[in-house]
């Protein structure tokens, strides 16, 4: 058997030493650690009155209030020129909701668009539901049940939307009303229970244009806005 010499049981009192200390710097816990790094919520911040109840839900950031009245109406003025009804409308709809944002309105429409026009195509009542006020449903309901009826089906392909407006806008009561012409491409056909195209054109991306208005109760807490009217630009 082998002695260790000083200079080797130095080293290795030193090394227990160390370790001792390291353990008790590491491997406890404070209660001050910050949580481990989010890529995904590492730069979002929100604005909360208290806990939700629904946390898997995004929230728009909400208009903070401000002395300047004009000021407030400041991203209404680039949507529609002041002194327009169009202005006038979309400002009696941020009076009754502060909340209100066009452009935010905007986007949100145009994804309700595309949603609507592929529920309809695919016969998505469900979605339809959601999106739909009960009279458009009703009308949109019924034209999918006909096709049913004779077995038609619709091969459809959103390519986008080119142009997005807002044409009007006003309160009724308490509801505010906000119409949209809305151009947008899309490539659809409808066969019938053989397969044959009996309108439309699948290989061909048509132009369409749509007049489309959106509804929602200012006193409900329900943010979504419903498809209330359609029309076809001719």
């Amino acid at each position: 058997m082998e002695f260790l010499d000083f200079g080797t049981l130095f080293f290795i009192v030193a090394a227990v030493v160390i370790f001792l200390q390291l353990r008790n710097v590491l491997g406890r816990r404070t209660g001050s650690e910050k949580p481990p790094f989010d890529p995904y919520t590492a730069n979002r911040t929100r604005e909360t009155e208290g806990p939700s109840p629904q946390d898997n839900v995004v929230s728009l950031p909400r208009r903070k209030a401000t002395g300047d009245t004009e000021s407030a109406y400041a991203d209404i003025d680039k949507t529609a020129a002041p002194g327009t009804d169009l202005n006038k409308g979309l400002r009696a709809i941020r009076d009754a909701d502060p909340s209100f944002d066009p452009k935010v309105f905007l986007d949100g429409a145009k994804m309700a668009y595309e949603m609507i026009v592929m529920a309809y195509a695919d016969g998505d009542r469900k979605t339809l539901k959601n999106l739909l006020s009960r009279e458009v449903y009703d009308g949109f309901v019924q034209a999918i049940a006909e096709r049913e009826t004779r077995s038609e089906k619709i091969q459809s392909s959103f390519v986008g939307i080119e142009k997005a407006d807002i044409v009007s806008a006003e309160m009724k009561g308490t509801e505010a009303h906000v119409t949209l012409r809305i151009v947008s491409e899309l490539i659809s056909a409808t066969r019938d229970s053989a397969g044959s195209v009996i309108d439309g054109d699948p290989e061909t991306v048509a132009e369409v244009k749509d007049v489309w208005t959106f509804a929602r109760d200012t006193r409900s807490r329900d943010p979504n806005w419903k498809l209330v009217a359609t029309e076809a630009e001719d």
